[in-house]
């Protein structure tokens, strides 16, 4: 594995950045980027680029005006168009950040094939080729090399060198970049990219459906494109309120939603409902097998609070470091959700404090100097593989590897009286399960905002609103003596039954401040010593398990009404330490509306379920010595 270093940057912005130009051996920037400086500094053009079946996709160049010497290219591949179209039309920005743009690239933007301006038709997550016989087998892969071959031969005054990065689906596209890449393709950044759209990305999670964030993107990005435009051909969904619980309640059973709404427009809402379980369509779509004999310098970029991708962060750099094990293979994980790093000054989600401007530190310390090293020949102190950011103690740590070597499984088990305990139930636990009563008709919410959709800040969300319901068991452990620093994935193992035969399992990790726990703003007409932060319960990970894939996610299995089962799942990892006076606390439940949809709690298609199929169960969680219910920490001692 290789590896390399980032330069510290001490004092204020304005100097880290002065001192990082110097150090660097690159050009002093000034912070702050508008058109006018796009226009000023950049001369723009336009290219239908071929691919190798003869497919053209429209390309922006945005070359700098200077041409006393070369420059390397930054190539982002997008669904989302590439506007503003017009060779005497500019964006307000460029590139990455505002710090690149200053810095000097040659910055290509491409309409993906079927998308915007390019010809073709889309497909989502198109699936890579196992093997190309001809010209017309083509992938994202492909398209990538033959857009990065058309750019350094055509784009005058490159280096020949070339860099890919996007976030979300061009997050995707960057990762399938560098699948088989073209040899000028030196680094790459997919960030928060799409890695498996059925295990833990977007619309799926284990197998459970993602009601509001698959519903709300593909009833506006899934319709059709008549022809290539540069028209933006899709917008938001009206749904005629803002509470979203109401309106997905009111949808009722799945099925409604291409009846009432979509009317057969949204193909690939149909084709996901036609596809219920991890068969061949899903696992064409599961990129990680091909991250293999990867020769860019990659660094994958996700937020521990992003509620589409985190698993797809996680995973690209997971699997690149098992198929890869030689490539240049970097990690970067920090406080933030879907994108955050690429904008605003990520100190804070919510009510939660970070303690620093984590984006900024990202962007200066860490995004430019890897494009200016790997594109620029920039020079770079050693740095570790990974640069993490651990919540709850606020901090950052540069680590040799991700999980930490020192990082060790702890179970944590689910006791009776609502308790958590590093101890296994005995013998005679008294109180062999809890139970409650799940109905489908009034569902747990996952969140206390009235929001349309998937709320970002629901990631960290105070739960209190979740612990008083009856249909939510709550265990947690006394005050902690010492600091808990859990550092890696999460593995739930719950023995359960239910008088259904179909179940939901959810699982979150919370983090429970003391009762005196001072506000970060405090209220000055507060009564003294009141405090709004005072037992907040911080959600840290939750992650829910559709019960019929337990076993397998290809094979669903039924539940068999009140007998045991063991349902098992991982969660995407923590960098968390619950400090002294905070409690740990797991909350369990079988509803979490409407970011997962309902479970009918029988064994039947979801996607064609009737009103009739939806009944209530009543569940047990047992935690007795032979039957434990635990969750599986990685703990940094």
């Amino acid at each position: 594995m290789t590896r390399f270093a980032l330069i510290r940057m001490p004092g204020a912005l304005a100097r880290r950045m002065a001192w990082l130009a110097v150090a660097a051996g690159l050009s002093p920037v000034v912070l702050g980027q508008g058109r006018e400086y796009v226009v000023e500094h950049y001369a723009k053009s336009e290219h239908a680029i071929p691919m190798r079946d003869g497919v053209r996709l429209f390309t922006s160049v945005y070359a700098p005006r200077d041409v006393s010497r070369t420059w390397p290219i930054l190539l982002k591949r997008t669904p989302y168009t590439v506007a503003p179209y017009g060779p005497d039309a500019y964006p307000d920005s460029l590139g990455p950040s505002e710090l690149c743009a200053r810095e000097g690239f040659i910055f290509a933007y491409q309409d993906v094939r079927g998308k915007a301006m390019s010809e073709g038709e889309f497909e989502n997550m198109r699936p890579i080729q196992r093997s190309r016989t001809s010209d017309q087998d083509i992938d994202e892969s492909t398209d990538a090399y033959d857009t990065i071959e058309w750019l350094v031969r055509n784009v005058g005054g490159n280096n020949g060198k070339v860099g890919v990065w996007g976030i979300s689906y061009p997050g995707f596209y960057a990762s399938c970049s560098a699948i088989e890449a073209h040899p000028a393709l030196v680094a790459v950044s997919p960030q928060a990219p799409i890695a498996d759209w059925f295990i833990g990305d977007d619309f799926h999670h284990n197998g459970a459906f993602y009601l509001p964030h698959a519903f709300n993107f593909l009833s506006s990005f899934g319709r059709p494109r008549p022809e290539p435009t540069a028209e933006r051909n899709w917008k938001r969904f009206e749904h005629g309120t803002l509470d979203g619980y109401r309106f997905f309640l009111e949808l009722g059973p799945l099925r409604n939603a291409d009846e009432l709404f979509f009317k057969g427009d949204v193909a690939f809402w149909n084709e996901m409902l036609a596809h219920p379980n991890y068969d061949d369509f899903w696992q064409a779509r599961n990129l990680r097998p091909h991250l293999a004999n990867i020769r860019p310098a990659v660094m994958t970029v996700g937020g521990w609070f992003d509620a589409e991708d985190l698993f797809g962060a996680l995973e690209t750099y997971r699997s690149i470091e098992h198929q890869a094990p030689d490539a240049t293979n970097v990690l970067v994980m920090g406080p933030w959700v879907h994108g955050g790093w690429a904008r605003g000054d990520g100190d804070r989600l919510g009510d939660v404090r970070f303690g620093e401007k984590s984006s900024l530190f990202y962007r200066e310390r860490i995004e430019l100097p890897f494009f200016a090293h790997y594109l620029k020949g920039a020079p770079l102190a050693k740095l570790q593989e990974a640069w993490m950011f651990e919540t709850g103690g606020n901090r950052w740590h540069a680590l040799e590897a991700w999980p930490p070597p020192g990082a060790k499984p702890r179970p944590l088990y689910l006791r009776a009286g609502g308790r958590l305990s590093f101890e296994p139930p005995p013998e005679d636990e008294p109180e062999p399960f809890d139970e409650y009563v799940s109905d489908p008709a009034r569902p747990v919410p996952y969140t206390s905002a009235i929001a349309i959709g998937m709320t970002r800040e629901h990631m960290v969300e105070d739960q209190r609103f979740a612990a008083r319901r009856p249909d939510v068991l709550v265990y947690q452990t006394p005050p902690l003596q010492k600091a808990l620093t859990v550092a890696g994935p999460l593995r739930a193992r719950l023995h359960v039954s239910t008088t259904g035969t179909d179940s939901d399992w959810v699982l979150k990790l919370i983090d429970v401040y003391p009762d005196d726990f001072p506000d970060p703003d405090p209220d000055p007409q507060a009564r003294p010593g009141a405090s709004r932060m005072g037992g907040f319960q911080q959600l840290v990970r939750g992650e829910a398990m559709r019960g019929r894939f337990r076993e397998s996610y290809e094979r669903p299995v039924a539940f068999r009404p009140g007998e045991l089962a063991r349902v098992e799942w991982v969660l995407p990892d923590v960098f968390h330490t619950f400090l002294p006076g905070h409690r740990v606390m797991i909350q369990v439940q079988s509803t979490w509306f409407p970011l997962v949809d309902r479970n009918p709690q029988t064994f039947v298609d979801i996607a064609k379920a009737g009103e009739e199929d939806f009944r209530k169960a009543t569940q047990r969680v047992w935690h007795s010595s032979d039957a434990p219910s635990l969750v599986e920490l990685s703990v940094l001692e």
